[in-house]
């Protein structure tokens, strides 16, 4: 069983960064690198170690750019990575994927008990497990 997280727009911020849009057309990484947590991340590190020592994996699923250039998209997932380093340092992550925009995500559902937090609706209608929205995190893995 795996919980699966998105990043922009979930767990962080992205959207909130002022000019975000005009940075990904300058293929500048800068708001990847500054967008705030969207959620309690002491609260959550805490719930998903607790997963993590009832027997569930824990993962990141998320995009690049739309239109990024190559390098720029290997860029941004050394920065996703980064990013999560500083925000969850004691979070242990299972696997962390960075995946061209547009991939389905159900590509990476393992199991009907596989979870997956996506601020995305077509992303959660599309996932062949558990799909839920930003507002779920903390009442769901409470109850785990």
């Amino acid at each position: 069983m795996r919980i699966n997280f998105d990043m922009d727009g979930t767990i962080a911020n992205f959207y909130g960064v002022a000019g975000w849009l005009d940075y990904l057309k300058a293929e500048d990484t800068k708001p990847y690198e500054i967008a705030k947590p969207l959620v309690n991340f002491s609260a959550l590190a805490r719930l998903l170690n607790k997963a993590q020592r009832n027997g569930y994996e824990i993962a990141v699923i998320s995009w690049t750019s739309k239109s990024g250039s190559e390098e720029y998209n290997k860029a941004i997932a050394e920065v996703k990575k980064a990013w999560l380093a500083k925000h969850l340092p004691s979070v242990r992550w299972d696997e962390i994927t960075v995946i061209p925009y547009g991939t389905p995500k159900t590509l990476y559902c393992y199991g009907a008990e596989d979870m997956l937090f996506d601020d995305e609706e077509p992303n959660r209608k599309g996932w062949a497990g558990k799909s839920y929205d930003v507002n779920n995190i903390f009442e769901v893995l409470k109850n785990l």
